[in-house]
């Protein structure tokens, strides 16, 4: 399925979570921290006011309740504003 973003909006891929901790223990699924990075999949066109600075393929910083969680053929993925998104690494 194809996704195109509208307006200023970012569709993003999460990193994985963290599956063991420094020592090598594992971190069971209820423990996982939410990822806050992740690659960028798709790009809106942007408004006239906001000027789309990300593109496809950036690795991007985002806020921990940042954006709506959706499932596109079993892969979850983000979709979010450009102004929620704080860095491209």
């Amino acid at each position: 399925m194809h996704v195109k973003p509208l307006s200023d909006r970012v569709l993003i891929l999460p990193n994985p979570a963290e599956e063991k901790t420094a020592g090598g223990l594992f971190i069971p699924d209820t423990a996982k921290e939410k990822p806050l990075a992740g690659k960028v999949v798709a790009v809106g066109p942007g408004t006239k006011d906001v000027k789309m600075e990300v593109k496809e393929g950036d690795t991007v910083l985002y806020g921990k309740y940042s954006g709506q969680e959706l499932q596109i053929d079993g892969t979850e993925y983000l979709i979010m504003r450009q102004n929620d998104i704080l860095a491209i690494i």
